[in-house]
């Protein structure tokens, strides 16, 4: 029997054998073969002739020669897809001549084009390769994503194509042998040239191998690491111009060099370099100092610079040198790229260094190509001349070396070979792994027909790889085979031979070739030609360098015979080559892919073959996974590559019998002789098994024999199926087969020599862990039918009756059919038992059962890797049912216990993405599902009774969800509006797809003005019953003509009367020209531009219309005079308000920026406006420093002021140095004293020193403030400057300074020298003007030609800035102190030295630095008015001293602040309390300014009243409030009398506000928002639009930094339309009200995120979602920041609010009434109005409509609507399968016709489940959650149905006691009885003495230590009990109900 298991001679058969021509190549056919010269037609011929002289165009022509012979290349990889495409594929890179082809193909679908390449010059080299990109998280994480390129290699660039559509042309700064593709971008290796040049002085050599990270970066030398065994480690360039790089991998990532002088072969580790090494080799670098040695980063990084990012030597586009200078420009080349990394980068070589003129000092082996390397700095650097010495221009600036990015470090070196010989370089190298995941790095010595193979593993670290062993094969050739975990081998002899790692599996027979080990006459080898004498087009030169991840192609030029062009074979399209008249031989193996490989045949053909798998099977291949696992891997690869001979021996078994080969194989190896085993000789084969099994046997005759009856009746299906249910049919006996002679004689024994007889044990119980997980897979059911024959023999053998019990309970009537067993002789045989192994057979089952009722639970074994269905249940079940979080985190070992093979060390147990799991056990499953893989499609297949709990848990999380899962977690728990709301990219889609939709309506209005892409579905939400959105459209478009309404009176003439109109359209023009700044802010961010469109700008139209006859007016008529540059702000507001509409998340970039540049000057100013909105929204940063540049030198004002304004903004509180240089060259006083006085306009000035603000705002910037703070009093001149618009400047400056210290009060850190609180007082009030201090007193010493005003301080210009800055420094500090300097003067003469208007600025700092305090009620308004006018009033007659005007003015203007400072409070907090105060004000003013005798003057009330409008629109911003609208629509009207360009200005900013962002908007009251809102809303408004004395008009704009989305806009999932629902919104407690809950009818603003506790969506409508503020506001932020789009679901029978406002017409509502028993069931039809599910309505269409002949059935099909109704309204309709399931399961149980006991194991799981602590915890809620997905009266009626149907069982007794059953129908009812029960084994039952005369008590004591239950008891005592009354245990059961 031993000479079995011994090693044959054995052959495998390839299979799909198919003639292989590489798809490019057909494809490059159709080709058109002139693409080159149309290429170059299309470049102008100058250019051809000055880039490069004759030669560049002779060269162009020679690339088109069409007589060229193309070269071809190609290479195949395993398809690189989406994850979701499980499909596997091939992809071709096939190159020839100067085309690359891409293509893919499947076993299922033809090859096709998937992307195609042409470039300029002929491909030298094609590879895929991965470049990371990392991208930074707003949280601060950065990722990084893989960026899948091809790259095409030409003479002088590397082309670089991205699947993602990006293409690069990185220029080569060398000459390169050959690219490398590696884990982090591509290595060059640098062509060697031959030549050395004995001149020249020795020198450290040039590095040689280069990397690039990314396209668009510099390519940097390669660094490596050697440590010698006595001295430190070294870091140095990898210069070493004998190594040669034979291969690369990703993974690992290694790289294998070749050293032709010492013969060897290397493998190094590839990473990315460290900062200590990159330090430690820049510094080596910085010590070569002299002039012979000033080399490696010096020279290298020069020339690299010089030519890397421009241009190559040998490109015809270099620059020539100027005339006799050295010094070099930058020219914009044909390869220069705007997107490079540096601009100075860009220095090209000069002529005079050409590639032929080589000088002396630049020779040898110092060259890249023979050129000479050009001492070009960063920047702009000298160039020594051709005659020059290194001596004369070390004066050049030294140049930054380049720092490397890659580091090599030595793994492993082949040992020195003991004999020289000159071609034993690798010709292909690839890593391999065996059946044991052992890996092996291979390499094919050709010269030697040796292939060498090392093993090596991981070590602790993964990073770092140990080499062990090498092994030598005699191989010609080789190739891996990655599926298989093999490779195939080509012999000398021409046999293929499949290996795995170093171990031969068996030879491989290819049908139709020549195989010269198995010739027909004998089996000796035959001696073959010998390789080399072969001349065919397909000769060994073709070979082929490949590994798993990647195939690539060595060097072109190399000294090596038979590797110096690897499958480069010269093409002329041949034809199809015919077969020469004897079979074929192998020549070479190449493009092995998945499990297929090519093989180069001796007559020129390629033949593409698969080699077989290991199995098909699911059943087989997790059986050998689990017998791998537990076996000695010598022993294990030995047993595989056994059962892989058999399996796959020629014409090998097909699928449906690869089981039972599978069983004999390995009952065989185990040692039992499978002809004595009834069951085993039964098996069917269809074809002769290996000599390993059994001899072949003949095949009987096609006409049956008197066997075949007794075989059929021994078989399964008769036992199992047909035998009872035929044999009672037709009243027969049942048969019984005959028996077979051996049965008669003594039992088999097992032969303990087998290879597995020691591991029976092992194997047994890993087996039986796979017959578990199986039993959790509904699909595999079958599976494990199959697989418990095998185990019933091993238990039966091993004499493991717990086992044999626990198999028979699960198959009963199966399982009693086999009788026979094996004698295991102890003395002879030596069999281990493992640690694990557990004579109490694991039962998952059990397991759960006793995890349901409570019980202790043992961790439960699991085999990892292969029994996760396994683990992930039992971790869900301890985390759901016993509530134990730490189950799968740190405690997972309480519930499993990990089998660990003998040879294999514990791993630690852990489950990834743990650290997610958190909140309750609930939400704990999905979570964990998510995390292990498992879908909803997986849980579909898991028993119904396993998956009810997790069911349950899902069921749970998806009412109650956590807003901010991930996008998996929420589609496993089939909420689709969290789904939706996680998946970024819909949600930007949608973003775009929703805020460009135009309505159909008046589309051409809205194109004309600006204001058409407001989101018109959200405010007609918002807005439903009125029509104030095209209300405000109507007053704020100003691209129309007015209408110029004037009497003509009778007795004016017809050119008075024109001057009239026109006078008339003058002043309609004022408004006209305001209307900009309002409609900005309507329509904020409303507008995603599209990159090939230039952005529409409205036109500002400043004519008018004449009624009756719309006649045009126009004012350049020149009858009246109209102010120069009138429309020059106007412009600019109006370039303002078109870039506003830009949204921040659009996709723009710098080109678009610059493509929206006008090209006529009168649009100017629109642009610059433009570019300021481009600021505030944040897309100025993309404009390119060059553009910036470029627009600030053309020197136009407004142009610069925008351009400050905006970066300053996108800049805000970052302190960017490049921003602040900007700045400063326009301010003077940062600038240094000696600089050069530049002319810089007073406007950009002021924007220059506001920019300064913004960009240090509340950094606190020492300097900055000193500077500032100096500022705000600068005196005029010197001579005649600043002698105009003073007031700007100095308000400017006092804005500025608030900002840069804003809210920091005191504790202005290293300022209190400055003493800026007092100075600024100072300012404020008066008096003495200090020296000025700091770097520019000194132009402060020449006086002002123009004003004196002599040493005191100019309180007019200097004290609103001054207030301001107090205000916004003491922001909401409450000091009392500072306060009280501001408060107004009691005293009449005080009063007198104070401007009006300057009491309401001092009114609104005073009370933003005692924020606290305001109140929103009109006493506290009125309280801020000093006693002194309150005296004047009572008194009646009126004091001498008393000046009624004054007194009148200072109030109002007090009361205008404080409205004001009510305003700033409560900004867009939509207070009642705050709007009822503002709006009484606003129209006790107007009330004054309509009166006939306004007390103190137009002006000032208008001024007053338009703060007091502007509080208001603040108060109610975004919210669209009617009764304010009303106030500005009335005040639009008015343009006569004092209604000027600022209070039209003001009305209309009011109005903006009040719809900010088409109501998506409102203003926050952070300090940053209050600083910006002080600059937009600073209370002195222009009086014409040229108006920029007291105030910068551009700054009226930056109150968009004071908005914030906070629109929460509902939309419905499934129709992705905005839709009403309702919100609770939950405040926290502060001091003035405790928490508070308030409901809002969504789209709705929010209050201040940092005010909320929580926003809900609330039921019933829509599923519930809540938004927990408390842990963070970022979810909700990023929600609003995306348009405010919350997904939401509608419930299952609801409609929306909008159709059913009451909720009277839902489907549901009905059924809360009615109480008739036909509620619950509906009519089929009536099914689509709940749901859409294809599979539902097509269940009510076939199950639930009465048919003719269905009407005995009348039940069933009542219980099927039934469960679809209650399915379908609780949507669930998961659960109607498990629904089916429980009464199909229950009907079988009553009639007795249950097999199997897997589907009652899965009802007492759900009636166990019903009890268990989860639920009773949840019935006991007071929040009234509710119970279990089952309907409460469906169960019960279940469990009483299969109650009945057990207790007529009465043999239980007979079960105790050993009696055997006759009846098959008692053995299947009792296994039943004693699963449902919980009934412990006869064993375990005989261990307890049950006495006849036992009492209850003791019963119950008994049974309870073995772990049944009392139910069961009760149930099971009256047939244990022998005088006790059979019904008394049904009464006791009945009595105690289950819910």
């Amino acid at each position: 029997m031993s000479n079995v298991y011994e090693e044959r001679a054995t052959m495998i058969a390839a299979g799909e054998l198919q003639w292989f021509v590489p798809f490019g190549r057909e494809h490059c056919k159709s080709h058109p073969s002139a693409v080159n010269l149309q290429l170059r037609q299309l470049q102008p011929a100058s250019e051809l002739w000055s880039s490069d002289g004759a030669a560049g165009l002779v060269g162009s022509l020679q690339e088109v020669t069409l007589q060229e012979r193309d070269k071809e290349c190609w290479q195949l990889r395993k398809g690189v897809g989406p994850a979701d495409n499980e499909v596997e594929f091939e992809e071709e890179l096939y190159a020839a001549g100067n085309m690359v082809i891409w293509s893919r193909g499947s076993k299922n679908q033809a090859s096709y084009v998937y992307k195609a390449f042409t470039v300029d010059s002929p491909v030298q080299q094609a590879l895929w390769c991965n470049f990371t990109v990392p991208q930074n998280k707003k949280d601060g994480e950065c990722t990084e994503v893989v960026e899948q390129t091809v790259c095409i290699v030409q003479n002088t660039c590397v082309n670089v194509h991205s699947v993602s559509g990006k293409d690069f042309i990185s220029p080569l700064p060398f000459q390169v042998s050959t690219l490398w593709p590696t884990k982090f971008g591509l290595l060059f290796e640098r062509k060697n040239v031959a030549s050395e040049d004995p001149v020249s002085p020795p020198r450290e050599p040039l590095p040689t191998v280069f990397s690039m990270l990314h396209p668009l970066d510099e390519i940097a030398p390669v660094v490596c690491r050697s440590a010698g065994p006595f001295e430190a480690s070294r870091v140095h360039y990898v210069s070493d111009s004998t190594l040669r790089i034979v291969f690369s991998s990703c993974q690992p990532s290694v790289i294998m060099t070749y050293d032709t002088v010492q013969c060897t072969h290397t493998v190094w580790a590839l990473r990315k370099v460290t900062a200590e090494e990159q330090s430690m080799v820049l510094k080596y670098a910085h010590q070569v100092t002299t002039p012979q040695n000033l080399m490696v980063p010096g020279i290298l990084s020069l020339h690299l610079r010089g030519i890397s990012k421009m241009d190559s030597p040998a490109s015809p586009f270099h620059g020539y040198s100027l005339q006799g200078q050295s010094r070099m420009t930058s020219s914009p080349g044909l390869h220069s790229r705007t997107h490079s990394p540096s601009i100075s980068n860009m220095a090209v070589l000069s002529r005079a260094h050409s590639p032929g003129m080589a000088t002396p000092y630049f020779s040898g082996s110092q060259r890249f190509n023979a050129t000479c390397h050009s001492l070009l700095g960063r920047a702009q650097s000298l160039l020594a001349s051709p005659n020059s010495s290194f001596s004369d221009s070390t004066a050049a600036p030294e140049a930054e070396p380049i720092v490397p990015e890659l580091c090599i470090e030595q793994l492993w070196t082949e040992a020195l070979p003991s004999y020289r010989e000159k071609s034993c370089q690798a010709s292909k190298v690839f890593i391999t792994t065996d059946l044991c995941e052992n890996k092996f790095l291979c390499f094919l010595v050709e010269s030697h027909q040796q292939l060498r193979c090392v093993k090596f593993f991981e070590s602790n670290d993964p990073s770092q790889l140990i080499f062990v062993a090498a092994t030598t094969l005699p191989a010609k050739d080789a190739a891996p085979l990655e599926n298989n975990d093999a490779m195939l081998v080509l012999e000398a002899n021409g046999s293929l031979v499949l290996y795995t790692g170093v171990s031969r599996v068996s030879k491989v027979f290819v049908s139709g070739l020549l195989a010269p080990s198995l010739g027909l006459s004998s089996t000796t080898s035959q001696p073959c030609t010998p390789v080399e004498t072969i001349s065919t087009p397909a000769k060994a030169v073709g070979r082929h360098l490949s590994c798993l991840e990647e195939v690539v192609m060595p060097s072109p030029v190399s000294e090596l015979k038979g590797s110096t062009k690897h499958h480069e074979s010269s093409w002329s399209w041949p034809e199809d080559c015919t077969f020469q008249q004897g079979a074929p031989h192998v020549l070479a193996l190449r493009d092995p892919v998945h499990n297929r490989v090519t093989l180069e045949l001796s007559n020129g053909a390629m033949l593409r073959i698969t080699v077989p798998g290991i199995a098909t099977s699911e059943l087989v291949k997790k059986c050998l996974q689990a017998i791998k696992f537990i076996l000695p891997k010598e022993t294990a690869v030995k047993v595989l590559i056994k059962w892989y001979n058999i399996y796959n021996a020629p014409g090998g078994p097909s699928s449906h019998l690869e089981w039972n080969l599978f069983l004999t194989c390995f009952m065989t190896l185990m040692g039992y002789n499978t002809d004595r085993l009834s069951w085993t000789r039964n098996l069917d084969f269809e074809v002769p098994l290996s000599p390993v099994i059994a001899p072949k046997k003949a095949r009987p005759s096609e006409m049956g024999s008197d066997d075949d009856w007794d075989y059929q009746l021994g078989s399964d299906y008769h036992n199992q199926v047909e035998s009872r249910r035929l044999a009672s049919s037709l009243h027969l006996e049942p048969l019984a087969a005959t028996p077979c002679m051996d049965d008669l004689s003594a039992p088999p024994q097992l032969d303990p020599s087998a290879p597995l007889f020691p591991h029976l044990p092992a194997v047994f119980f890993v087996l039986h862990l796979v017959y578990e997980e199986l039993k959790l897979d509904d699909l595999m059911r079958k599976g494990a039918r199959s697989l418990v024959v095998m185990l019933q023999q091993l238990a039966r053998d091993l004499q493991l009756k717990e086992y044999i019990d626990m198999y028979w309970r699960d198959y009963p009537s199966f399982i009693k059919a086999f009788k026979e067993c094996c004698v295991i002789d102890a003395g002879k045989c030596f069999m281990i038992r493992p640690s694990f192994f557990q004579t109490e057979p694991p039962c998952v089952f059990r397991w759960l059962s006793s995890c349901l009722r409570g019980n202790a639970v043992t961790p439960f074994p699991y085999l990892p890797g292969i029994c996760e269905r396994t683990k992930l249940l039992v971790l869900s079940f301890a985390l759901y049912v016993i509530g134990d979080h730490s189950a799968v985190t740190s405690d997972m070992s309480k519930y499993l216990a990990k089998v660990s093979a003998g040879m294999r060390g514990a791993v630690t147990m852990e489950v990834c993405g743990a650290h997610h799991v958190k909140g309750s056990s609930d939400y704990g499953v999905p979570v964990l599902h998510v995390y292990s893989g498992f879908t909803l499609k997986d849980l579909e297949s898991v028993p119904f009774g396993v998956a009810l709990p997790i069911r349950d848990a899902i069921y749970q999380c998806r009412e109650q969800p956590c807003s901010d899962w991930p996008e998996d977690v929420c589609l496993l728990i089939g909420r689709q509006d969290l789904t939706k709301q996680a998946h970024k990219a819909t949600l930007l889609a949608r973003n775009k797809s929703v805020s460009q939709k135009a309505p159909a309506a008046s589309e051409a209005d809205d194109e004309e003005d600006g204001m058409g892409d407001v989101d018109q579905e959200v405010t007609r939400l918002i807005w439903s019953r009125d029509l104030r959105v095209q209300e405000v459209r109507r007053l704020l478009q100003s691209s129309r003509p007015v209408r110029v309404n004037v009497v003509h009176l009778p007795e004016v003439s017809d050119h008075e009367y024109i001057e009239e109109k026109e006078n008339k359209l003058l002043q309609l023009c004022q408004r006209t020209m305001a209307l900009p700044v309002g409609r900005g802010l309507f329509t904020l961010f409303s507008y995603h531009p599209v990159p090939t469109e230039p952005l529409p700008v409205p036109k500002l139209n400043l004519t008018g219309r004449a009624p009756p006859r719309n006649t045009t007016v126009d004012l350049n008529s020149g009858n009246i005079d109209v102010p120069p540059n009138m429309t020059s702000w106007p412009s600019f507001h109006n370039g303002v308000a078109a870039g506003l509409k830009i949204a921040p998340a659009s996709q723009i970039d710098s080109a678009w920026i610059a493509y929206n540049k006008p090209k006529s000057a009168e649009l100017a100013n629109e642009y610059a406006g433009f570019l300021m909105a481009l600021g505030l929204n944040g897309h100025l940063t993309k404009l390119a420093t060059l553009n910036i540049h470029d627009n600030l030198t053309k020197g136009h004002e407004m142009t610069s002021i925008g351009l400050l304004l905006g970066v300053s903004a996108a800049k805000l509180g970052t302190m960017d140095m490049s921003i602040t240089r900007l700045l400063s060259i326009h301010i003077p006083a940062l600038l240094p004293p000696t600089s050069t006085e530049l002319d810089v306009p007073h406007n950009v000035q002021v924007a220059a020193v506001v920019g300064i603000g913004l960009v240090y705002q509340g950094t606190g910037h020492r300097h900055n403030a000193e500077v500032l703070l100096a500022e705000i009093g600068r005196p005029p001149g010197p001579e005649m400057e600043y002698c105009t618009d003073r007031e700007s400047y100095s308000l400017a400056a006092g804005l500025a300074l608030g900002m840069v210290c804003l809210g920091h009060g005191s504790n202005l850190i290293g300022m209190s020298d400055l003493n800026v609180p007092e100075q600024l007082y100072q300012y404020m009030v008066g008096g003495h003007r200090r020296s000025h201090a700091g770097v520019n007193r000194e132009k402060h010493k020449s006086p002002s030609y123009q004003i004196k005003e002599g040493d005191t301080i100019n309180v007019d210009v200097t004290c609103p800035g001054a207030t301001l800055a107090l205000a916004m420094i003491y922001l909401k500090t409450n000091n009392r102190s500072i306060a009280d300097w501001l408060r107004a003067p009691d005293t009449m003469f005080l009063l007198d030295f104070i401007k009006p208007e300057f009491l309401l600025l001092r009114t609104l700092a005073r009370c933003l630095i005692m924020w606290e305090e305001i109140l929103p009620t009109e006493e506290w308004i009125n309280s801020n008015v000093p006693q002194v006018r309150t005296h004047s009033i009572i008194q009646v007659p009126a004091s001498e001293d008393v000046n009624v005007e004054t007194l009148a003015q200072a109030h109002d203007y007090i009361i205008a602040g404080a409205c004001m400072a009510v305003g700033f409070r409560f900004a867009g907090s939509a207070n009642s309390d705050a709007f009822e105060c503002l709006y009484k004000f606003a129209r006790n003013f107007m009330q004054c300014l309509t009166s006939s005798t306004p007390t103190m003057g137009h002006y000032n009330l208008q001024t007053c009243l338009s703060m007091v409008l502007l509080s208001l629109s603040m108060v109610m911003a975004g919210s669209g409030n009617l009764r304010v609208l009303q106030l500005c629509r009335f005040l639009h009207k008015r343009t006569s009398g004092e209604m000027n360009y600022g209070f039209h200005m003001a009305h209309h900013m009011a109005l903006g506000l009040l719809f900010l962002g088409g109501g998506r908007y409102t203003l926050s009251t952070s300090n940053s928002a209050i600083a910006a809102l002080l600059c937009a809303l600073y209370p002195h408004f222009p009086a014409h639009s040229t108006d920029n004395r007291y105030h910068l008009q551009a700054l009226r704009h930056l109150c968009v930094l004071a908005a914030e989305p906070r629109l929460l806009v509902p939309v419905d999932v499934d129709t992705c339309k905005p839709c009403y629902a309702l919100l609770e919104v939950t405040y926290k407690a502060t001091q003035w009200y405790e928490e508070t809950t308030v409901e809002l009818m969504a789209p709705a603003l929010l209050p201040e995120l940092h005010l909320l506790e929580q926003v809900k969506v609330k039921g019933p409508r829509y599923w519930e979602l809540a938004i927990d503020i408390s842990r963070g506001t970022q979810h909700l932020q990023s929600i609003l920041i995306r348009d405010g789009v919350l997904y939401v679901k509608l419930r299952a029978g609801q409609l929306p609010y909008k159709d059913d406002p009451r909720g009277w017409k839902s489907l549901l509502a009905p059924s809360v009434n009615n109480r008739n028993p036909e509620v619950r069931t509906f009519k089929p039809e009536a099914i689509s109005t709940f749901t859409s599910d294809a599979a539902l309505v097509s269940f009510a269409e076939y199950f639930c409509k009465p048919a003719e002949n269905m009407k005995h059935k009348q039940d069933t099909l009542a219980l099927f609507s039934a469960i679809l109704y209650e399915c379908v309204t609780q949507e669930n309709p998961e659960m109607l399968p498990t629904y089916i399931a429980i009464d199909q399961a229950v009907q079988s149980l009553q009639r007795g016709e249950m097999c199997e006991t897997f589907a009652l194991w899965q009802i007492k799981l759900v009636l166990e489940l019903c009890e268990s602590r989860v639920l009773q915890e949840r019935r006991r809620d007071p929040r009234g959650a509710r119970g279990l997905l089952l309907s409460s009266e469906f169960l019960p009626v279940m469990k009483c149905s299969a109650d009945h149907a057990l207790d007529r069982w009465q043999a239980l007794r007979s079960y105790v006691s050993g009696q055997p059953f006759a009846d098959e129908w008692d053995t299947s009812m009792l296994a039943c009885f004693l699963v449902y029960h919980s009934i412990p084994s006869v064993t375990k039952m005989a261990a307890t003495d049950l006495e006849e005369n036992s009492s209850f008590p003791e019963l119950l004591l008994r049974f309870t230590q073995l772990g049944v239950p009392v139910r069961a008891l009760l149930r099971v005592a009256p047939l244990l009990l022998k005088n006790a009354d059979p019904s008394m245990g049904n009464g006791v059961a009945c009595a105690i109900p289950i819910f």
